[in-house]
């Protein structure tokens, strides 16, 4: 007698019986018109002293809380004005990485999204003055070099500081591939915001006024704070001094050829930049709907009389933190949400395909 297995034609039964699996429909992306980028918050996000963060979390306000396990900090949310509020952590390495955890975050669809960057600098006091708020046009970065110590350099040399694969300081021409050197923000969308927040009022205090008052060799310095055009040169090395300032300017009219001005230093934006022009290459960004508005908290140098280290440990080391800071933060929020309001009330002027 022949015998047969009846493994095979229950496994066929049961293969008939199973149903397919129902797809899961996928969740609605959250909707999101302007990402506000800062870099750092002290404490919590409101109620404390406050960092870049709180001004916003605040007054916008972002009363939503997303959690973002990937990157540095949660996410705030304002759902009404579709408004994404995060912080990248300070530095270069941070902002690139915070920046594309978000980028690539299947929870948001940022490819019509406007970025605006909003943080505290130094300001270069030939440009303008503490609690001034600039529009950046480029963004220079001031890591990326090589470097031999100042003292060990010919005597012909103005810097330590060469461009990479160069063999002398500003060496020309610009290499082809710039390697993240530089970006070159929309310079028609820089303006539009510059012209919406120029007439700005700005706080002040008597402090920031005394502050002021000693650099009597820079007018621009003794202002009262206000809203400008100017460049930055981002680095996560915190420089300071007559020196290095004026290499910030060599080093931002070499990279722009002569077309930007040195006005803000801070560390965090070109490594923003690379990120977002990473994310454009796949259509999750787009880089003509980027801003950078940048505060000043403190000079990137000293005022005659005191030497630079004085000027470094007067205005921080000594734990009283930068006199402008809190007019600086208050700037940031104050011209930064101007453009996202105007942004936000009116997006069948600015949205996709606008």
């Amino acid at each position: 007698m022949k015998h047969f297995s009846l493994v095979p034609l229950v496994l066929l039964v049961i293969s008939c019986a199973t149903p397919e699996p129902v797809a899961e429909a996928p969740a609605a992306q959250i909707p999101v018109r302007v990402v506000v980028v800062t870099m750092f918050e002290n404490g919590e996000d409101s109620g404390d002293r406050p960092g870049e963060f709180q001004n916003w979390v605040e007054r916008l306000p972002l009363d939503s809380v997303i959690e973002f396990p990937q990157g540095y900090r949660q996410l705030r949310y304002n759902a009404e004005k579709q408004v994404l509020g995060m912080v990248t952590g300070m530095g270069t390495a941070r902002a690139a990485a915070s920046v594309m955890a978000l980028g690539m975050d299947p929870r948001f669809d940022l490819s019509q999204a406007y970025w605006l960057v909003a943080g505290i600098a130094g300001v270069d006091p030939e440009d303008a003055s503490a609690g001034s708020a600039a529009w950046a046009e480029w963004l220079i970065d001031g890591d990326l070099s090589h470097e031999i110590d100042a003292r060990e350099i010919p005597d012909d040399w103005a810097t330590g500081f060469l461009p990479l694969r160069a063999a002398t300081p500003y060496q020309e021409p610009l290499p082809d591939d710039p390697e993240g050197a530089f970006y070159h923000l929309n310079p028609e969308l820089v303006d539009w915001a510059y012209q919406l927040t120029k007439d700005t009022e700005l706080q002040d205090n008597e402090a920031v006024a005394n502050l002021r008052s000693l650099y009597k060799s820079h007018p621009n310095a003794q202002k009262p704070p206000f809203v400008l055009k100017g460049d930055q040169l981002a680095a996560s090395t915190y420089w300071h001094g007559q020196l290095l300032n004026q290499w910030a300017n060599d080093w931002t009219r070499y990279w722009t050829q002569g077309k930007g001005n040195f006005v803000t230093s801070a560390m965090e934006d070109t490594g923003t930049l690379q990120s977002l022009s990473f994310l454009a290459q796949d259509g999750r960004a787009n880089l003509d709907r980027v801003l950078v508005l940048r505060t000043a908290s403190n000079y990137t140098m000293q005022y005659d009389g005191i030497t630079a280290a004085e000027s470094l440990s007067g205005e921080k080391l000594q734990g009283k933190g930068y006199t402008a800071f809190l007019p600086a933060l208050d700037a940031a929020y104050r011209v930064g949400s101007q453009v996202v309001l105007e942004l936000t009330d009116h997006w069948d002027q600015y949205g996709p395909g606008k």
